[in-house]
């Protein structure tokens, strides 16, 4: 009896309209189309189990009984085929699985104790090798790279490296560990027969030696950028290559070759590259409209009585240059001081200079002579047009501008300087021949110095060098404490001089400094001395008039007068002398730097100034300076 669900029996059992199936129970289904809705639910029969001597059932029931159904429209040779094939395939697979554990079993076993497959160190095949067999190659192979030198590359620069002297070596202990043991994963160890692994080389590192070859090699790769820019040989311009700047970076330097010294590449180390901002475009253009044409012919400016001064294209140079412009080029820029330099000299004989009013002692008066005004080129108001001209393509001829220059000291300026009389005097003398020459030319260069209110002289400032070529000659001085000979010697005993006639002057003592032992011609501790480049004489004027300093000498004697406006009265009063020491005995070579000397004792004393008011008689000032005094020593020459 054939069930079906949701359809009428009428329609289930039309013959005419379905085909038929043995369900291989008797029995029959209808199939149904695979768009048609209707379910079949087959009737299930459990076959009657046949006794060992029963007959066998027929032939068309017993393949049924047999073999489960098989997919729609299989035959009965097809299902059987298909039973027998599953065994086969089962066997096959377990046979498979057994042959790779036993392989897998015996790959285990034999490379137990073995660095994995695959693993290289450094480039070093180790893969399979026993552990201590690549433990002893490690340590040779690196070990002999570590004291070969390692190539570094160093932005565009190429350098090199001893490991071992930067204080690296290889830790073979830690690579090893870092090697690791044998894989267990199947997969990875059969991956392993066609791949390989990798592992770094851990370092042993003195961070100080390797710092200081990293420092060594900053030191000769750093440089600063270049900037594109314009040079002149000669009348030639030449264009100078822009060239980015580079830094290393030290510590990732140190990083780099800790990672990569052991490897046989090149080590790239890193460095910070600093930028230009002048492409060489910028250059060519530069060279082309302005560099160029600037030497293309001499500048000429012409000045009176026919005279001119020219620039050649020779010297161009000297006075053009280029700087970055803020916006990739170049700009040209004029240097005045240059060009004044080459171009004044040649108009010089053009110009009228100006003369300073001169304050001279005449017949024991001072009488002034008036200042003369000058009339001068003005290069700064001249060389307004040089960049113009530099530029210009056809003539190049411009005409110097003459200007009045006034002098420092006008005639109406020394007039309001008041100055009108002595106020302070000084003389000394006893000295020889050779120290009057010296005591001479200074005299005769202080002559006629004009201190202005508030200013202050320098006795060094104002005289400059005075050496052989100024006319000064060898002459005695002291030197570490003992008499000898230097040019320029006795100029102390001006100063001593000069020093005193400000002391009664009642001007300002700005610094000076007494002899290291007492010269018995000078007021005891109101003397000075001086050495050029060392020890000075200063003063201030810190009177309302102008100062005057006249100065001359003879053979045996030199003075000083200050000529102001005289508004003080100065008393000296000199203390005792207490302290005294003794001398020691010196014993010399003969010859010229031997001085021989009969010795003095040495002695403290002190000196008080005291200042009054001129037209009241009040005290305004007193001051108390004390002295050592070293003693002379006995020098004797043999």
């Amino acid at each position: 009896m054939t069930e079906v669900s949701g359809k009428s029996p009428r329609h289930a059992a039309d013959p005419g309209s379905l085909p038929e199936r043995n369900n291989g129970a008797g029995r029959h289904s209808v199939e149904q189309p695979d768009d048609a809705v209707t379910e079949v639910i087959p009737v299930v029969v459990e076959a009657p189990v046949a006794a060992a001597d029963e007959p066998a059932a027929s032939a068309s029931a017993a393949p049924a009984a047999a073999a489960p159904a098989g997919p729609p429209g299989e035959t009965r040779l097809a299902a059987k085929r298909r039973l027998r094939r599953r065994p086969r395939v089962g066997l096959l697979v377990g046979g498979l699985f057994a042959v790779l554990a036993i392989a897998y079993g015996i790959d285990l076993f034999v490379s137990s104790g073995s660095v994995p497959r695959g693993v290289t160190v450094a480039g070093i095949d180790l893969g399979g090798k026993d552990k201590g067999e690549a433990e002893a190659i490690l340590r040779d192979r690196l070990g002999e790279r570590s004291e070969q030198p390692v190539a570094v590359a160093i932005g565009d620069l190429r350098s090199e490296v001893v490991p071992v002297a930067a204080g690296l070596q290889v830790d073979v202990a830690t690579t090893m560990d870092a090697v690791g043991s044998q894989p267990l994963n199947p997969i990875t160890r059969l991956t392993s027969f066609f791949t390989t692994r990798e592992t770094d080389v851990t370092s042993v590192v003195d961070d100080a030696a390797l710092t200081a070859a990293v420092t060594d090699l900053a030191a000769s790769t750093d440089r600063k950028p270049v900037e594109g820019n314009v040079v002149f040989e000669g009348a030639e311009p030449v264009p100078v290559k822009p060239a980015v700047g580079q830094t290393l970076d030290v510590e990732g330097a140190k990083v780099a070759l800790i990672a990569g010294w052991a490897d046989e590449n090149p080590v790239e180390l890193p460095v910070e590259v600093g930028g230009v901002a002048v492409d060489a475009t910028a250059v060519d253009r530069a060279i082309e409209e302005v560099a160029r044409p600037a030497v293309s012919s001499e500048v000429v400016f012409t000045g009176r009585d026919n005279k001119s001064a020219v620039l050649r294209p020779e010297l161009v140079g000297a006075v053009l240059t280029f700087v970055p412009d803020g916006r990739g080029g170049l700009a040209p820029e004029y240097n005045r001081d240059a060009a004044t330099a080459i171009l004044a000299p040649q108009l010089a004989v053009t110009d009228v200079k100006p003369k300073d009013a001169v304050i001279a002692v005449d017949s024991g008066f001072p009488r002034i002579v008036p200042a003369v005004v000058g009339d001068m080129v003005s290069w700064q108001k001249t060389l307004d047009q040089l960049p113009a001209l530099l530029g210009a393509s056809g003539a190049r001829t411009a005409t110097a501008i003459y200007e009045p220059v006034q002098p420092a000291l006008t005639t109406e300026g020394a007039t309001g300087l008041g100055i009108k009389e002595v106020i302070g005097e000084y003389s000394t003398g006893g000295f020889e021949s050779a120290s009057g020459v010296n005591i001479r030319k200074v005299a005769q260069v202080v002559n006629g110095a004009i201190v202005k209110p508030g200013d202050t002289f320098s006795l060094n400032g104002f005289t400059g060098p005075r050496g052989l070529e100024q006319g000064y000659v060898e002459s005695g001085v002291i030197d570490h404490g003992r008499p000898a000979k230097a040019v320029g010697g006795g100029i102390s005993q001006f100063a001593t001089t000069l020093y005193n006639a400000t002391y009664f002057a009642g001007l300002e003592d700005v610094t000076h400094t007494e002899h290291s032992y007492y010269i018995s011609r000078y007021p005891e501790a109101r003397e000075a001395t001086v050495y050029e480049g060392a020890i000075d004489l200063q003063f201030r004027n810190n009177t309302s008039s102008g100062i005057l300093i006249e100065s001359f000498g003879n053979s045996s004697n030199v003075t000083v007068r200050i000529w102001g406006t005289k508004t003080v009265d100065v008393e000296s009063v000199t203390g005792d002398r207490y302290a005294q020491t003794q001398p020691e005995s010196v014993t010399l070579p003969k010859g010229d730097d031997c001085v021989a000397s009969k010795g003095a004792p040495g002695f403290t004393t002190s000196n008080t100034r005291i200042i009054s008011d001129r037209a009241s008689g009040n005290e305004v000032y007193r001051h108390t300076r004390t002295v050592k005094y070293d003693p002379v020593p006995i020098v004797k020459c043999e």
